[in-house]
């Protein structure tokens, strides 16, 4: 890409009235000057003197990286106003510095074209407009990526969300991503962005959110590469707004499942968990509800029981709420009653009657924490949304830019 001269100024020189033979043509174009289009007027009688621009990107280059400003700048001359819009009239932003320069201040998009209109003035007080065109790079791979829970009422243990579909490969590049993103909550909220991954940033407030704060968060993130041939190609917004404070305990050894909204018990719903093993232990940690899902088919093959080993099933479930991508449920499982309230026999998920499951379902949100004790099988922060597993000055270390 380096051989196009993307990154080459290249001067523009506006085309002057006066000649009475006219301008001069481009034998390709029919259109003055070769290297952009301009206009201008004078005396017929008196030779003008037009303002000499350079804009970068050249005119005619392809291939621009995204993240390549464009700068116009007046050689002679000074420069009046500039715009740089794609195929569908949206403007690129920029700013004028103490020289007269104009430099963009937003990235390109990958795989689009881009016209400059530069309005200037020479020295004379000659009027001039240059016309310069480029087009961007096409990448191998769009990177994309969601906000998660735009829209959604959700619980004080749900942070912000923006979950890549692939890999963001190098620190540098997360960096740069989470630089671009801001988060702005009412009312004012102390928080840090964080990776759990290479692939989710998030933003979690010191402790829980408060009841009834309204989140919201932009992500300008056209032109950002977050691998190798690989360019974000749009920008994102969301909001959400947090509900009432439901945090429920679950106690492995005792059985027990207490349900407090506002700081206040509403329910102890006996409840049997993951028997002792490699596999089926259910994790201790601090949890959230990722995901209402309702009926769920149980398999075991998903844990790493194999269809026809000891302990394999495969089994219909309902009223399912998910606290973990590795499997673990809050689920309706009639079969267990007889074990509810006094010992361990699941497979990682917690058992209830359908009555208490269905009932939690139907009082639970997204977002609602999931607390769990008396577990020697640790929660790990990336096998759910694990945010709560840091403490605030460990969460703030998960930050790129630290």
């Amino acid at each position: 890409m380096a051989v196009v001269g993307a990154v080459a100024a290249v001067a523009l020189l506006a085309g002057c009235s006066g000649n009475a033979a006219g301008p001069a043509t481009d034998p390709v174009a029919g259109s003055p000057s070769a290297s952009g289009s301009s206009s201008s007027s004078s005396s017929s009688t008196t030779t003008s003197t037009p303002a000499e621009l350079t804009v970068t990107p050249a005119d005619g280059s392809t291939g621009v990286k995204p993240d390549q400003p464009v700068v116009v700048k007046a050689v002679s001359g000074a420069l009046g106003t500039v715009s740089v819009t794609d195929a569908k009239g949206r403007k690129v932003a920029g700013t004028v510095a103490g020289d007269g320069t104009w430099t963009s201040t937003a990235r390109l998009a990958p795989s689009a074209s881009y016209t400059v209109t530069a309005a200037a003035k020479g020295e004379d007080g000659t009027p001039s407009t240059t016309t310069a065109r480029f087009s961007t790079l096409k990448p191998k791979v769009t990177a994309t990526y969601g906000i998660l829970n735009a829209g959604a009422t959700v619980g004080v243990g749900m942070p912000v969300a923006i979950q890549f579909d692939s890999a963001v490969t190098t620190a540098q590049q997360r960096a740069e991503i989470e630089k671009r993103v801001k988060v702005t909550t009412s009312p004012k909220q102390a928080g840090a962005w964080g990776w759990l991954d290479s692939r989710q940033l998030m933003w979690r407030p010191a402790s829980y959110w408060k009841p009834g704060t309204t989140v919201t968060v932009a992500a300008p993130l056209t032109g950002v590469q977050t691998g190798p041939d690989k360019w974000v190609g749009n920008d994102d917004n969301a909001s959400f707004t947090v509900g009432s404070a439901m945090v429920s305990t679950v106690d492995i050894k005792a059985h027990t499942m207490t349900v407090r909204r506002g700081g206040q018990v509403i329910k102890v719903i006996p409840v049997s968990t993951g028997r002792p093993g490699k596999l089926t232990e259910t994790r201790s940690g601090t949890k959230v509800i990722i995901r209402k899902e309702g009926e769920v088919t149980m398999d075991s093959t998903t844990i790493g029981i194999a269809k026809g080993k000891p302990g394999y099933y495969k089994i219909d479930t309902k009223w399912n709420l998910r606290v973990t991508w590795t499997g673990e449920y809050l689920h309706a499982a009639p079969w267990s009653v007889g074990a509810q309230g006094n010992s361990n026999v699941s497979h990682g998920c917690v058992n209830m009657s359908l009555a208490n499951a269905q009932w939690m379902f139907e009082n639970s949100k997204v977002g609602d924490i999931v607390k769990f004790t008396g577990s020697n099988r640790p929660f790990l922060p990336t096998e759910g949304i694990g945010v709560w597993q840091y403490s605030y000055k460990g969460w703030k270390a998960q930050s790129a830019l630290v």
